[in-house]
């Protein structure tokens, strides 16, 4: 016979009574009374009868299958209490990892602490910074739900020793995040990850880590002061004739946007009024990202209603942007975050670099900034995905990928800052305004000189990660000889090392025509994710339609092609 099911009269089978041994054992270190109660009325389900008492143990199962891993984007995940959930007993053990990680070079840190708007980000916040001052070290708070890149200003202009940033950016309203700078105003990454890691492992429960009652400073109004001050800065004097809408999908970026441009010469924007203010629910969107289909709906009819030259959309915490413009044949076009990052680097190129000066972007993103620089002469970088690898590139002087993220001033922001790179598309359009031509003049003339580069990406979603290590595991033991009748020419097993990239799991797979395909496995979803990119050359300005054709028709051949190698039972495609 089995061994009794949770809610048999004979008791709790042993796996089930094991677990439910392990969420007593975290209620009782759990400092939080609502996330006590939350995990005490699982364990009352849990414990009874029928399907609420399965669908309980299968709950509990998830929220105690490890502990929410703290990498190189700190920590992220669902909120809910629990060791693998996003709650204040993981947070205060990660600002302890983090602070014992601090203390083995600095006696006394100094940690900026910033905060969006989503579900407890302020308490995290408050959280971390009893930690600190408990710790012997000093906090220093921001007085608001403020934007990411106002944080990522704040590190290096206070000089403190760390940031942190509580915030999940453009995912879903039931997560939250915790996004760690060290004293270069720069992301993490390894071995600094690990090692922050290795000491949140070696931190008790979580009610035996000291909290400070108070001790900490709230900062004022001059930080934000000077970071509008230097991002608004950045832009030279003329032309400010321009009508722009912003939407900051329920985040934190309208008034910051609003201040810079205003304080740079430009008119207030246009708010997209039921998504101006922050909401954590993000209730008029399925999915708060601006690259999310629907996600913009409201500001494209805004846009349209008012007759603007430029939209501009932040996600919820500001550091990306997405920039549409209208078509010629009518309506609106949203630029692909590969097009936009071209008309920006062409843009910062004009404007002069110096000698030493690269230009970066990931290797999942167009190589069309790499031609542009090639042509001026210029330093270019790729880089492992993420802008905590774009913003070390030597020299930077500008960076970008291809999930809208763009880094214009790494002097001010090391780091993506949709706030400043909005204001220099704004500078750009309204000079290009007065000059009657638009964005994608600019995108014409680009293509027209270096060749189109289209892109396209899908992600395979799946249901277990697992699924993702086989279809990584086929390709790489039965590697392609051709890709949509395009035969494979070179193939870098980005694990190895292959391209010149620190090992990071990817294939990239170069096709005789110039195409280019990427697979990896998404660093912060259940996805496997697929980039592609078809390069046309154009024969003078009368062929760039029939490029720009040609290049529609590869990529939707390979498309097909790579929907058809990455399938697998159970995954979706989006």
């Amino acid at each position: 016979m089995g061994s009794p099911a949770a809610g048999d009269p004979r008791g709790p089978a042993p796996a089930v009574a094991g677990l439910i041994d392990e969420v007593r054992a975290w209620i009782a270190q759990d400092p939080d009374e609502a996330a006590r109660a939350e995990l005490e009325g699982l364990v009352e389900a849990a414990t009874g009868t029928g399907e609420p008492a399965a669908e309980a143990v299968t709950d509990l199962r998830d929220r105690f299958d490890g502990t929410l891993e703290f990498g190189t984007a700190g920590l992220r995940g669902a909120l809910g209490a629990g060791p693998n959930r996003m709650n204040r007993a993981v947070v205060i053990k990660a600002a302890a990892g983090l602070l014992a990680h601090l203390r083995t070079t600095v006696d006394e840190p100094t940690v900026v602490i910033g905060f969006d708007a989503r579900h407890g980000s302020d308490v995290f916040a408050r959280d971390t910074a009893a930690v600190v001052v408990a710790g012997g070290g000093r906090a220093m708070v921001l007085p608001e739900p403020l934007p990411t890149p106002v944080l990522a200003f704040a590190v290096r202009h206070l000089g403190a020793d760390a940031g942190v940033m509580v915030t999940a950016s453009h995912n879903p309203p039931q997560d939250n995040g915790y996004k760690v700078y060290l004293g270069d105003g720069r992301q993490i990454v390894p071995p600094a990850d690990a090692e922050i890691a290795a000491q949140i492992d070696q931190v008790g429960p979580a009610d035996e880590v000291p909290l400070a009652r108070d001790g900490w400073e709230t900062l004022g109004g001059d930080l934000l002061d000077a970071y509008v001050e230097q991002v608004a800065g950045l832009v030279s004097p003329g032309p400010r004739e321009l009508s722009v809408v912003h939407t900051a999908l329920h985040g934190v970026g309208t008034q910051t946007l609003r201040r810079v441009l205003t304080t740079a010469g430009f008119a207030e924007p246009v708010v997209v009024t039921s998504q101006a203010e922050p909401d954590p629910d993000f209730p008029t969107v399925a999915f708060p990202n601006p690259e999310e289909d629907g996600a913009l709906d409201l500001a494209l009819a805004q846009a349209e209603e008012v007759g603007a030259d430029l939209l501009v959309a932040n996600d919820p915490d500001a550091d990306r942007c997405a920039v549409a413009v209208p078509a010629p044949e009518g309506g609106w076009r949203l630029l692909r975050g590969d097009e936009l990052g071209a008309i920006l680097g062409h843009h910062v190129l004009a404007q002069g670099v110096g000698a030493d000066a690269a230009f970066a972007c990931s290797i999942v993103s167009s190589r069309l900034l790499a031609a542009l620089c090639a042509g001026a002469g210029v330093r270019h970088e790729e880089t492992l995905t993420g802008f905590k690898w774009i913003a070390r590139a030597e020299g930077l002087r500008y960076g970008y990928e291809e999930a809208i993220g763009y880094c214009v001033a790494p002097d001010v922001v090391a780091d993506k800052d949709g706030i400043s790179a909005a204001l220099l598309v704004a500078e750009l359009a309204a000079a290009l305004r007065a000059q009657g031509r638009t964005l994608l003049d600019v995108l014409d003339d680009i293509e027209t000189a270096h060749g189109v580069h289209g892109t396209d990406a899908f992600s395979v979603r799946v249901a277990d990660l697992g699924q993702i290590e086989q279809v990584m595991q086929r390709l790489r033991a039965a590697p392609p000889e051709q890709v949509a009748g395009r035969a494979v020419s070179r193939l870098d097993d980005l694990a190895t090392g292959d391209g010149g990239l620190p090992p990071t799991d990817g294939l990239r797979w170069y096709l005789d025509d110039g195409s280019r395909v990427i697979v990896r496995p998404s660093g912060t979803e259940p996805k496997l994710k697929v980039y592609l990119e078809a390069v046309v050359p154009v024969d003078g300005r009368d062929g760039l339609a029939a490029a720009r054709d040609e290049a529609r028709g590869t990529l939707a051949a390979l498309r097909s092609d790579l929907q058809r190698l990455t399938a697998i039972d159970g995954t979706t495609t989006d």
